[in-house]
This record gives C-alpha cells, structure tokens and sequence, in this order.
C-alpha cells in the first residue's frame, strides 16, 4: 500500500511537475526576466513619460538553469502528489468518496483554490521589483489563510451541513477581513502592467498544473490498484 501510494504519486507528480515546469518557461520566466530589467535598473519607467519599450528583448533560454527549474518543479508535484493523494485516498475511506479521474480533477482544482486562489485574493504574486512587506509576516499569514481554506473546504465538500457551510464562509473570509500584509509605501520599479501580466500567469499555470495533477495522480493509482488485484 505504501509503495503503491509512493510510486503512483513519483509518477503523477513527476510527470505533472515537468508539464508545469514547461508552461512556466513558456509563459511566467520571460515576465520575470522582464521584470528584473527594471529591478536592476537597466530599464527605468515613469508612467506617462517612460521610454521603455514594453517588447523586450530577454535571455529566455539558458539550459542549465531551465533544466533546474523543470527538475525542481517535479520535485514539488512529487509532495504535492503525496499530499493530494493522501486526501483523497483518507476521504475513501471515511466519506465513501471514490478515486477517479473525474474526481481527480475536483481535488486538483479543490488544492488550486487552497494552495493558490485563496492566498491570492489578497496577496497576489510578486514579481522581482515590487515593494513588499516583511517576508516572516507573508509567510504566516499565507499559511493560516491555507489551513483556513482547507478546513473550509472539507466542510463545504464532504460534510456538507448548513451549519458546516457557514463555519466555511467565515473560515474563507476571516484572513482577508484581518487583510494580508502590505509594504508602508508602494516603491516598486517593476511596471504595473508586467506585475498584473505575471499574476494572470503564474495563476493560469498553477490552475492548469493542479487540474493536470489530480487527474494524473488518480488515474495512476487506479491503474496501480487494479495492477496489484490482476496480481
């Protein structure tokens, strides 16, 4: 059972990992690359008055560390594979829950929400360039937000009581009530447009890189559960 749980999520989550990796080379490092330009202040922009192009010229390709950010991005989806997995595999058991693709695809896109929109909507990811609060105090509160949104949508999927959905609602609202943290001034040098370009992106990619992996990682353990009975 324990191999069957490790291989199946090493290979979704490999997998899954190496597509994502792929979409952020294609679509979320050449807007970071563009911001860094303005970090460094090899381009400078004031509004109305900048006479920075907005099509730039960026090393895009740079195999050494493409292939890095591939290998390290299916490392992630491995432990995201596992945690995935084992959510849905426990909520089998206790809540007669099947593991399918379909179902799959609703856990993928249940983690999306937890791991990625929640934090989000009032914490929304920064490009290099950008003024930002302390990281300590981001950190924190990413992390409550998380658990905050995990407990709430375990209530409003698999208890499902008026009550349970209530306590859901506020568990999904309080963090951002409280507000997330914000720099004192907003100094960054990176472009608006670049960092609304940058989060449309980086969320759009995780979107699709939770949907991929709950499908994957439940086909794969199915196909490995239905091995394991032929044998």
């Amino acid at each position: 059972m324990i191999f069957r749980i490790f291989s199946s999520a090493l290979i979704a989550g490999g997998l899954a990992g190496v597509l994502v990796g792929l979409l952020q080379l294609a679509f979320v490092q050449p807007v970071l690359l563009h911001a860094e330009l303005y970090e460094t202040g090899q381009l400078v922009h004031f509004g109305a008055v900048s006479d920075a192009l907005a099509q730039q010229t960026v090393p895009v390709v740079d195999f050494r560390r493409d292939l890095l950010s591939v290998a390290f991005s299916a490392l992630l989806f491995f432990g995201y594979a596992m945690l995935l997995l084992g959510a849905m595999l426990f909520a089998e058991e206790r809540h007669d829950l099947s593991v399918s693709p379909r179902v799959g695809l609703l856990w993928g896109v249940a983690a999306f929400v937890v791991m990625n929109m929640a934090p989000a909507f009032s914490m929304a990811p920064e490009v290099p360039g950008v003024a930002a609060a302390d990281v300590v105090h981001r950190q924190v509160w990413w992390f409550v937000t998380v658990v905050l949104a995990v407990i709430a949508l375990w209530l409003i999927g698999l208890v499902r009581s008026p009550g349970a959905v209530a306590v859901a609602i506020v568990l999904l609202v309080a963090p951002h009530i409280a507000g997330a943290p914000e720099p004192a001034v907003f100094a960054g040098a990176a472009p608006p447009e670049i960092a609304a370009k940058f989060v449309a992106r980086a969320i759009g990619v995780n979107f699709a890189g939770w949907s991929i992996l709950g499908v994957l990682v439940s086909a794969v353990w199915n196909r490995s559960v239905a091995g394991a009975q032929m044998g």
